[in-house]
């Protein structure tokens, strides 16, 4: 494995993570059981498995399209890592199945593309700024990575360890290389995967080669679209700040373009930075996580304010009807807040990681499994509905890996602490020093914030648990084998030392205060208004609760509100309910007599459940009255 230079902790793989949760095993055996077949029936129907085949002919339907492969491979992730904890017969077949199809696909000198291979064979490799070829390879190199994981077989992983020496060959700064990086990242995490798993130095070298040559003078994009006879001005976006090449990555300091690719490339560059302690990298980072955070993100982890570019526009641009928040952007915010938070262990990065995936994600699959939202609004007048699929399908398989690979985001360990990030019920095996240790989670979080806390190790022995105190939470108290601890509070993380035995249990008591959260007033359009939360999840008004025109709608500050679990209503949540105003609607467009107002009973459900029944309006940032 290619060593580690930054990190004092690693995250604990999710084969090594048992998930017993009354929130999320139910949503993880939907995913097993209706989304990850959903998918694949989708893979079928529209042609991206048998584009694989290789025998597409002009005329038939489905005609394979640039980005067909990482629609696959995404689905190959998600049910791989659904295997981990499902042995699943039918399903492993299935996956042997496609497998050989690419395998068969590849051609002699590694090259595996399936539009490429059949549709312009000559024209490999020119156009990396536009036509996904490295993106498509860099997401199949996470499936065959997951899939070798967690079946043992490496007939995917050899495939695409000959792409990528196929792909080592052709990119580089040597005699006769290609100094190109793909318009749209992925490839450099995937790289990064690739080297842990093999071993080989030499993918992690090329994954650092893409992340230093991105942005470089003479810029590539220029003189490959010099050299296949395109007008360097005619590019759509003008600039190459839409697919963050517009400058050195170390030299960035603010998010720009494409909200998924940014992701995608700043995960990449917390891998490289992990593991070569690189300083350019980190402050170029720690300047992007800070512009991310405080002037781009949305209250439910979400990224990204425009259709136009399923990007950013300027800072504090947070509409809420139109916002893009596009489900693949929140995964990728999951994915780097991750690394970020291996940098440096401190809760301001799990906590966003929680933020975007209690939200963001979630919202992202409704909760049958079947129907997926490409975009996440704060708002809606009622047209907003998931869809069966996309045209551009990325989102659907993406929002299934990352539910059956959950485990993953939990738990970190290092040579002398473990750490806990997700209150999550069930199980983890730690490697601490060179032990063993089990910890076993007791929660019905996030409904409520009492977490129990078993610690089993092989032997007694001296090491450091640390435990997140989220931001969101006032108050938290810990206690060990019943006795009260004044656990001292190391960046949002509660740091007990101590020599544990087998049967020593932890208790965390997080404060779970309805709270309201407010803007800050260069967010035009949500000044006035205010946002609920509790715990980890972000609410909204749903007409189906509160019926039309929730605009109307305003709190005063001083109202309280209750909270109640309906175990019946959307699968058993627990909802927030008190009182508010309504304007009376005059009649008139526009009138000079004050609106009356009407008191009325309110009900917030969390957002990520929203559009679950029938259609309806739905808002988060609800109007406040001035008393």
């Amino acid at each position: 494995m290619v060593q580690t230079a930054a990190s004092a902790i690693q995250p604990v793989p999710f084969t090594k993570v048992k998930i017993e949760d009354s929130f999320w095993s139910p949503r993880i055996k939907v995913n097993r059981e209706q989304t990850l077949p959903v998918e694949y029936a989708q893979l079928v129907s529209t042609g991206r498995i048998a584009a694989a085949k290789l025998d597409w002919k002009e005329g038939q339907p489905n005609k394979p399209h640039i980005f067909f492969d990482s629609d696959v491979a995404k689905w190959i992730e998600a049910a791989s890592y659904s295997l981990a904890s499902h042995p699943d017969a039918a399903l492993e077949k299935q996956l042997d199945d496609v497998i050989a199809l690419y395998e068969k696909a590849q051609r002699e000198d590694g090259y595996l593309n399936t539009y490429y291979n059949q549709l312009e064979k000559d024209k490999r490799w020119s156009n990396l700024r536009d036509n996904h070829e490295l993106y498509c390879a860099g997401h199949m190199i996470e499936a065959a990575v997951a899939h070798f994981q967690t079946t043992g077989k490496r007939t995917l992983l050899d495939v695409m360890c000959r792409f990528a020496d196929h792909i080592a060959k052709v990119f580089g700064r040597g005699p006769g290389q290609m100094r190109g990086y793909c318009g749209h990242e992925e490839i450099e995490l995937a790289l990064v995967k690739l080297a842990n798993i093999t071993g080989e130095k030499k993918y992690f070298e090329l994954a650092q080669y893409f992340i230093d040559e991105r942005g470089a003078q003479p810029h590539y994009f220029d003189q490959e679209a010099k050299a296949r006879g395109d007008s360097i001005n005619s590019y759509w976006h003008k600039d190459y700040s839409y697919c963050q090449a517009h400058k050195p990555v170390r030299e960035q300091r603010e998010v720009t373009g494409h909200a998924v690719r940014a992701m995608y490339l700043y995960t990449a560059m917390g891998d490289i930075a992990l593991k070569t302690g690189d300083r350019g990298l980190r402050e170029a980072l720690d300047a992007l996580w800070n512009h991310a955070t405080q002037k781009l993100m949305y209250v439910t982890g979400g990224l990204g304010s425009s259709r136009h570019n399923e990007g950013f526009t300027f800072d504090y641009d947070l509409p809420n009807e139109t916002a893009y928040c596009e489900t693949c952007a929140a995964i990728g915010f999951v994915y780097w807040a991750q690394r970020m938070l291996h940098l440096e262990c401190d809760s301001r990065y799990a906590d966003v990681l929680e933020r975007a995936l209690y939200n963001n994600v979630l919202s992202g699959v409704s909760l049958d499994g079947k129907k997926f939202f490409y975009e996440n609004p704060l708002a809606s007048t009622g047209k907003h509905r998931r869809q069966e699929w996309f045209g551009c399908a990325c989102c659907p398989p993406n929002v299934a890996r990352i539910l059956a690979s959950l485990g993953e985001y939990v738990y970190s360990q290092g040579q002398d602490e473990a750490v806990v990030h997700l209150y999550v019920q069930g199980s983890g095996e730690l490697n601490i020093g060179s032990q063993r240790v089990k910890v076993q989670q007791t929660t019905e979080f996030p409904w409520n914030g009492r977490v129990s806390i078993a610690i089993d190790p092989e032997r007694a022995s001296s090491f450091t648990l640390k435990l997140r105190i989220p931001g969101w939470c006032s108050n938290a108290s810990v206690s060990v084998n019943g006795a009260r601890l004044q656990a001292n509070v190391e960046r949002g993380y509660a740091v007990i030392e101590r020599t544990w035995k087998s049967g020593d249990r932890v208790e965390l008591e997080l404060n779970m205060d309805v709270q309201r959260v407010y803007a800050t007033s260069k967010v035009r359009m949500n000044c006035g208004r205010v946002a609920l939360q509790r715990g980890p999840l972000v609410y909204c008004l749903e007409e189906a609760d509160n019926g039309p025109d929730l605009n109307a709608f305003a709190l005063a500050p001083s109202t309280k509100l209750g909270v109640r679990h309906d175990s019946k209503l959307l699968g058993g949540v627990t909802v927030l309910e008190g009182t508010a105003t309504r304007l009376k609607d005059s009649g008139q467009l526009y009138s000079t007599k004050r609106p009356e107002t009407l008191p009325v009973s309110i009900r917030a459900i969390p957002y990520c459940v929203w559009e679950n029944r029938e259609p309806g309006e739905m808002l988060v940032w609800v109007r406040e009255s001035s008393c």
